[in-house]
């Protein structure tokens, strides 16, 4: 199956929605993402719009799609810039320049094709191609019980870092596994 990796476009929040609301009803989604499909379901529409606009142009943040040749996304991720010194999107300071990898998604019916490992291979791209700040490490979290997505993110090189954060809410006794992959040694 041919799929064109790309960025998102500003006027595609339907797609980005659509996609998004087929993640969120997957039977990892509970332990995968921290939103829920009911919660996703009753945004308006200019949060969508807003939040294919964001990640469509600049260097702060990325939506990547995998597009099959008849136009259907079947797989996505989201890269977000954490600048060394910033709170990042677990609240702890960045020590690096770094990205933060979110939203990984493909869909059942196009998984096992190689879709994952080309989305974060433009993922990872994408971030050590960043001028400015000079990304050193992309990272993610992913759920201690979801064994599918870690072996994805170590096939793909993502290494346990030895940090962990707790769940918020009614999961606070679950944890969060941090990975990453270093910048690659010149």
């Amino acid at each position: 199956m041919e799929h064109l990796i790309r960025r998102v476009r500003a006027d595609e929040w339907q797609q980005v929605k659509e996609l998004r609301l087929a993640a969120l009803q997957d039977p990892a989604a509970p332990i995968a993402f921290l939103e829920t499909y009911e919660q996703a379901l009753d945004r308006p529409d200019p949060f969508w719009q807003g939040r294919a606009e964001g990640a469509a142009a600049g260097d702060s943040i990325a939506q990547l799609i995998a597009e099959g040749p008849d136009g259907r996304w079947d797989g996505t991720v989201t890269v977000m810039v954490e600048p060394a010194g910033s709170g990042g999107a677990f609240a702890d300071a960045a020590a690096v320049d770094q990205t933060h990898v979110v939203g990984v998604f493909v869909r059942p019916e196009a998984r096992g094709t190689g879709l994952a490992d080309a989305l974060f291979t433009a993922a990872v791209e994408w971030s050590f191609e960043l001028a400015e700040p000079r990304i050193q490490r992309v990272r993610l979290f992913v759920h201690e019980r979801n064994a599918r997505a870690e072996g994805l993110y170590r096939k793909v090189g993502f290494e346990r870092t030895g940090h962990t954060v707790p769940m918020e809410g009614a999961r606070s006794d679950e944890n969060e596994i941090e990975m990453a992959v270093p910048r690659p040694a010149r």
